[in-house]
């Protein structure tokens, strides 16, 4: 359990004084940051831990600090105040995943596809890193409307864009977040937004809280506040509040002001108002050493020149008030108990339909005994068990409706989530025919669910699908039934006059944002009329049963014709990869005397094949390749079940004197291949080749043999741990050990 500390007294190295920790209150942390961009924590000859009961890195861990170049992480300096806040135990905010400033700027050079697997790869970085963060700003300053203070990442596209929601991106981030972090306090942070774009941040919090997003709490900047009187500051305050419901936390406070009566009176305007709201959790000043904070000559500092000036001695006596020391908290001892999430189906619905509801709720410590769901005022369903799920029969009344999730648990105590959903005028959301299409199978654009704007389909019309290209932003919904679980290949038709076209598969579960295709480039075809076959594999597999696909357009100007699902070919090994099958990859296909193969691939170019390993054991491979070029390679890799990786071989392609004339290359796979479902991957590392066809031959088993008489000798036992005879042939157990009979 961790709770405030009452540090001892320090001796200042430049004063008589000593101090104690400011913050008494147990649930509301008073914090700051490190100093300018050094990184520094005790400063000045000051000690942090005198003043300060939590600490955030004003700069070194935001994401061009973590990785300055792709692939080279570096925490040293955030480590700095991860072990400080660890020492002191208090908590360290990770300030801040994703934001349009200080990320690398390697970032700008990549495809959008390249551009998420980099967001992963940093997210799954930080998370090895630190799995235990307790505070996490997850996206910073992403109002995308006019006027905003800030420019949203330009990256955005790569999380998914606007897609259905407005905020796709958003909320990707967090599920990506939520996934690495269940129990940690995530928070989307905003500039000041009492004074600036308070209602584009109030419609931005509120669409992340009704899509069921995994955001915890909303962050207040709280910069440039010098000169609103209380009574201003007490309404903005309360106008965010009463529109979003959520925990708040006062995250970058500062006045920048060189006078000191300034400073002062603003501080007794604002931080009573601040600390004694029970729904604020606690509050970040950004920076505190005059002279080393980011505003104007560092003036929002609280000492200057080795002393405190008067904000921070009003500010010492206020925290030592009874009101300060036991202000309420959403977070008592500074911890989350309860993860609830609401999440209807849709944002938008029909009159008339029927709307399921999803709660995700969780506890820390405590145990759920029920959720009561409401719409309005009306008791919709008390759930006991999950997952939490209940069906609301929309009435004839439009509008905005309030859906509440009260979590009871079984101690008696109780927890709030709020979500909405809008209902309006139009046709309900249905299937495009009588007959649901089925996967693997072929599903026509243009057949998209019936039903309204918003609901099952945004910027297309059916009437013109044919005649006018796909607008930016765009997107279809469809309404299958998946017959066989499994990976699967889209295979798209496509036309377009240029090559800058964007599409991604996705489908909005009640538990994630699920992106099913990467990002994927749509071809210049020649014209608008000549159609031709992009692949996309999913990436995920499909589970068996009814699903709402929906085709996102990121970037527009092209037509979609249909949509060809198959089921991935599965590869048995011992046996044959043929190399044109491949699961997911970059490679160009092209044809042989005798069928296909990968055709005139280059450095980069790589292909994943998925197999079924039925029998362990140490392998060789037979490579069917070609070049017309000295010093072609590929390396090939084994992607195990759990993601781990084996270098299995490199194989130097002959010059063969052209890309049509194939030789078989063979050699030894210098890892032992376990059984089961797996990945094989095909990484060209050099030259330019052709690849037709890989065989892998089981050349030891590690399974002794015996004969008939050795069976005679003891007893044995198959696989299934029943007893067998000498007449039983293939693998047996005998003394714990696996041995055949052939």
């Amino acid at each position: 359990m961790k709770k405030t500390l009452i540090t001892a007294c320090a001796l200042f190295l430049t004063s008589a004084a000593t101090f104690a920790q400011l913050s008494t209150n147990p649930d509301k942390f008073l914090g700051n940051i490190t100093t300018s961009y050094n990184n520094d924590v005790d400063t000045h000859g000051f000690i942090f831990s005198d003043y300060w009961n939590q600490i955030t890195p004003e700069n070194c861990t935001k994401w061009d600090a973590i990785e300055p170049s792709r692939g080279n992480f570096t925490f040293g300096n955030a480590d700095k105040s991860a072990n400080y806040a660890e020492k002191h135990n208090f908590p360290f905010k990770y300030h801040t995943l994703i934001w349009g400033g200080q990320y690398p700027g390697w970032m700008d050079n990549l495809s959008i596809p390249e551009q998420y697997n980099a967001i992963v790869e940093y997210f799954d970085a930080v998370k090895e890193h630190y799995p235990d963060l307790e505070i996490v700003d997850v996206v910073n300053e992403a109002i995308n409307e006019p006027n905003a203070v800030h420019a949203p990442a330009p990256y955005r596209a790569a999380l998914g864009g606007e897609g259905r929601t407005g905020y796709d991106w958003i909320i990707k981030a967090f599920e990506l977040a939520h996934e690495r972090w269940p129990n940690t306090i995530l928070i989307y942070n905003d500039y000041n937004t009492f004074q600036y774009n308070t209602d584009q941040y109030i419609r931005l919090v509120q669409a992340l809280r009704d899509a069921g997003a995994p955001v915890d709490a909303y962050g207040c900047q709280s910069h440039d506040l010098g000169g609103v009187d209380r009574s201003t500051f007490e309404a903005a305050m309360a106008k965010l509040q009463n529109a979003l419901k959520m925990p708040m936390y006062i995250t970058e406070y500062d006045i920048g002001d060189s006078n000191d009566s300034n400073q002062k009176w603003n501080y007794m305007q604002h931080f009573p108002v601040m600390w004694e709201a029970d729904y604020c959790a606690g509050v970040t000043i950004w920076g505190w050493i005059y002279g080393n904070t980011w505003t104007t000559d560092g003036n929002s500092g609280l000492i200057r020149d080795g002393k405190e000036r008067s904000a921070l001695k009003w500010l010492r006596e206020y925290m030592q008030t009874e009101p300060a020391e036991t202000a309420k908290s959403p977070y008592p001892e500074f911890k989350k108990e309860a993860s609830i999430y609401v999440h209807p189906a849709a944002m938008k619905v029909a009159k008339k339909d029927v709307l399921p509801i999803k709660v995700r709720a969780t506890m820390a410590t405590k145990t759920i005994e029920k959720i009561d769901l409401y719409v309005g005022d009306e008791l919709v369903a008390t759930m006991t068990e999950e997952p939490y799920i209940a069906e609301y029969e929309v009435g004839s009344s439009t509008g905005t409706k309030t859906v509440k999730a009260v979590v009871t648990t079984t101690d008696g105590s109780t927890y709030e989530r709020l979500a909405r959903f809008n209902v309006a005028n139009g046709s309900k959301r249905e299937p495009y025919g009588e007959t649901v299409p089925v996967l693997p199978g072929v599903v026509q654009a243009e057949e998209y669910d019936k039903g309204m704007s918003g609901v099952s389909y945004n910027k297309v019309l059916r009437d013109n699908f044919t005649t006018t290209s796909l607008k930016d932003g765009a997107w279809m919904e469809y309404t299958v039934d998946v017959a066989e679980d499994g990976f699967y290949i889209m295979e798209a038709e496509v036309a377009s006059k240029k090559s800058d076209g964007l599409l991604h598969l996705s489908e909005y579960g009640f538990d994630d944002l699920t992106f099913f295709t990467n990002f994927t480039e749509v071809p210049n075809t020649g014209s608008t009329t000549e159609f031709k076959t992009m692949r996309c594999p999913l990436i995920k597999p499909l589970s068996a049963g009814r699903h709402i696909l929906c085709l996102n357009i990121d970037k527009g100007g092209f037509y979609v014709k249909s949509m060809n699902f198959k089921l991935a070919t599965t590869f048995d090994v011992p046996g044959t990869v043929e190399a044109e099958d491949y699961f997911n990859g970059n490679a160009d296909i092209v044809q042989t005397a005798d069928g296909y193969a990968l055709g005139n691939v280059t450095a980069d170019t790589w292909a994943e094949y998925l197999v079924d390993v039925t029998q362990a054991g140490k392998y060789s491979y037979e490579a069917t390749v070609s070049s017309a070029v000295d010093g072609s390679k590929f390396s090939i890799v084994l992607i195990e079940s759990d993601g781990t990786e084996k270098s299995l071989a490199t194989v130097t392609v002959p010059n063969t004197g052209s890309n049509d004339t194939y030789q078989v290359k063979s050699g030894k796979i210098r890892n032992t291949i376990p059984e089961g479902q797996q990945r094989l991957r095909v990484k060209v590392t050099a030259g330019n080749c052709n690849i037709d066809k890989l065989k892998l031959i089981c050349t030891e088993t590690g399974i002794d043999e015996v004969t008939r008489d050795d069976m005679a000798a003891g007893a044995s036992y198959n696989l299934a741990g029943q007893q067998v005879d000498a007449g039983y042939k293939g693998i047996i157990i005998r003394n714990g050990k696996k041995i055949i009979n052939r």
